[in-house]
């Protein structure tokens, strides 16, 4: 799963991409529109609106405005994880996988660790920051849509690398920096790019639960 994350303020990387974010028309839609003001450091919840890079109508990179969570009827609570294995063959998902890919950049993730208890109970415990090893941003793969007329995304999952075990079941997608332009690209085939995920991950204790 992936339900939180983390922009550095000070991550020169990401500097770009946040101010671009600003600039776009989209930023001041939302704020009119939803109340919703734009994020550019600091944890990042579901419903969060965020920096998320995807193409525009020409197919060019472009950094726009998004709200974290695909919204259901009748339903209150978003849609924030995609599975990768079943996303193409599900109605939700399915369009958004071969035409709305997008990344969202971050620059670590949290996770909680999760475990079952002697009696057969499944807890969670600690909470843990974690991101690629020799990276400074983590590019987290997402699906998004429309609604309204304003941008939504969700985080595609996948199982996790042999270190990630420990802690939880499922991981995000996270491609190198290398690799954004093909998995945003309409042309692409997503399923060819699944092998150059990333899952050599380094984690620690967050910090509130390092003292």
């Amino acid at each position: 799963m992936c339900t939180r994350f983390f922009i550095e303020k000070e991550n020169a990387e990401l500097q770009d991409i946040m101010e671009a974010a600003k600039r776009s028309a989209l930023t001041m839609k939302f704020l009119k529109k939803m109340a919703k003001p734009l994020l550019t450091s600091g944890e990042i919840r579901p419903t969060d609106l965020v920096p998320v890079i995807a193409p525009n109508r020409k197919g060019n990179r472009t950094v726009f405005p998004m709200k974290w969570g695909f919204t259901l009827p009748k339903s209150t609570s978003p849609v924030v994880n995609a599975r990768v294995e079943t996303a193409s063959g599900k109605p939700l998902f399915a369009e958004h996988w071969h035409k709305h890919r997008c990344i969202v950049p971050a620059s670590w993730y949290y996770e909680w660790e999760h475990f079952t208890t002697p009696a057969g109970r499944k807890k969670t415990g600690k909470k843990y920051v974690i991101q690629p090893v020799g990276t400074s941003v983590t590019y987290l793969c997402g699906l998004y849509r429309f609604e309204d007329d304003l941008p939504v995304f969700t985080v595609l999952t996948r199982e996790p690398g042999e270190g990630l075990k420990q802690l939880h079941d499922r991981m995000p997608l996270i491609l190198p920096a290398d690799k954004i332009d093909a998995w945003i690209s309409i042309n692409a085939d997503p399923g060819d790019l699944l092998s150059s995920s990333l899952t050599d991950m380094i984690f620690e204790p967050a910090e509130e639960e390092k003292n």
